[in-house]
């Protein structure tokens, strides 16, 4: 086998076992070797294929998805040039073709005539092999679908130009790699700098899962199409009263628009340090990234926000156009501020300056929405639509009652309220 003769999909993450498994095609049956050292590393490739798939939920053919979960997971000149665009011009097409002709023969080699020199006999079980199902998979059913889907259609080619078809398409209608696997993501220090870690599990809310605050709605609806779609679009800052579905409307956002290029990561004001580098990481990929800051506000004593005013609008290197930033706050200035501020009561020779100063974080977000709580009569329609939607049936008059007694024993009347009004009913069910 030639994999040593690869030249773009040469440092692929998992890829020693295909390494051991290279070597073992071309030296089993050789008297060289001693046949249990062969034997053991045979079932130790076994076991990692094994462990991989099962922790990645694949299934099927697992010689055929780990090969192709390597294809997918490899970020390099010719897999990053096709995400979200497909084919591209230029000698690199050369380059690729040759890869995918040695990842075409790796498909198509059959492993029982490496167990027949061997002497072993256990690829049967993983040929057709059937996941355990279980919860808490590195990849959600969504992505291992996709994954198993195009294993199989890769082992169904016959040419290598077909193969180089199938994997450019794929590369164009998901992309490569974390990004194009993974809707959401977070931010994890470490000593190297930022590492952006997939989120797995994400709430599959949709926008007309909210009601009510249709303008609200629509206003977010319209910057952030205007963003996927490579026009002008600003900065967003969605703030209001507790529970009135600012988070939720940022996640809809998100699964609305996934297929289209948009990607989230999620960052804390501890992170904030962090920033520069997180960009760095994404502003050449294809993806449009909305930076989402959750329940965003700082004390006065915190300077945080200045780490976030440089890297908003502010430093010498320009912003990318495929970053956004999209915060939700219940606070409309984020920093707090004091009377005495506006008074001049402080030591402060210059109390306007202070004051200019905390404002300047928010005049950064061009688009500033509010979400206000809802009143009486719409916090009852949002019961009885949330009601209808979940099959309750009971007396209208009856439920607004409930739900009334509910909102003033719990935190009031928002969209929160009312939903988990709603789920303590169900639970009584």
């Amino acid at each position: 086998m030639r994999t040593n003769e690869l030249m773009l999909y040469r440092n692929m993450e998992y890829g020693r076992i295909l390494d051991d498994m290279t070597f073992l095609m071309e030296h089993a049956g050789s008297d060289f070797y001693n046949p249990e050292d062969l034997r053991g590393l045979y079932f130790e490739c076994i076991n990692e294929i094994l462990e991989l798939s099962e922790s990645h939920g694949l299934e099927g053919n697992l010689w055929h998805t780990y090969l192709t979960f390597l294809l997918v997971n490899d970020e390099n000149a010719y897999s990053t040039a096709c995400e979200m665009r497909g084919q591209v011009e230029g000698s690199i097409n050369d380059v690729a073709l040759h890869d995918f002709s040695i990842m075409k023969e790796l498909f198509d080699y059959d492993l029982r005539d490496m167990e027949k020199k061997l002497g072993v006999s256990a690829v049967g079980m993983i040929l057709d092999y059937a996941g355990t199902k279980q919860d808490g998979h590195v990849y959600n059913r969504r992505v291992r679908d996709r994954i198993c889907e195009l294993a199989r259609h890769l082992g169904k080619t016959e040419t290598k130009e077909q193969f180089k078809d199938v994997m450019t398409q794929f590369y164009k209608e998901f992309g490569v790699g974390k990004f194009g696997l993974h809707k959401a993501f977070r931010i994890e220090h470490t000593e190297k700098g930022a590492r952006i870690v997939p989120i797995t599990k994400i709430a599959h809310v949709k926008l007309d899962d909210l009601v009510g605050y249709e303008i609200p709605k629509q206003k977010l609806t319209e910057n952030t199409e205007a963003f996927v779609n490579r026009r002008r679009a600003n900065n967003c800052l969605l703030f209001g009263d507790a529970g009135t579905g600012k988070s939720s409307s940022i996640k809809a956002i998100l699964n609305q628009y996934y297929d289209q290029g948009l990607r989230m990561i999620e960052v804390y004001k501890h992170q904030f340090q962090d920033l520069n580098d997180v960009i760095a990481q994404i502003k050449s990929r294809n993806y449009r990234f909305i930076i989402y800051m959750d329940d965003l506000s700082f004390e006065e004593f915190e300077i945080e926000y200045k780490y976030l005013k440089a890297v908003i609008e502010g430093g010498l290197e320009r912003k990318p156009e495929n970053v956004l930033i999209y915060a939700t706050s219940n606070r409309r200035h984020l920093v707090r501020e004091q009377w005495s501020d506006k008074e001049g009561r402080r030591d402060d020779l210059h109390a306007s300056d202070t004051v200019q100063e905390k404002l300047s974080l928010v005049a950064r977000f061009g688009v500033s929405i509010f979400f206000v709580g809802p009143g009486k009569k719409e916090f009852q329609n949002i019961v009885l639509e949330l009601a209808r939607r979940n099959g309750i049936d009971m007396p209208e008059e009856e439920l607004l009652l409930q739900a009334n007694k509910w909102e003033m024993t719990h935190g009031g009347k928002s969209g929160r309220t009312a939903q988990q009004f709603i789920d303590y009913l169900l639970g009584k069910e």
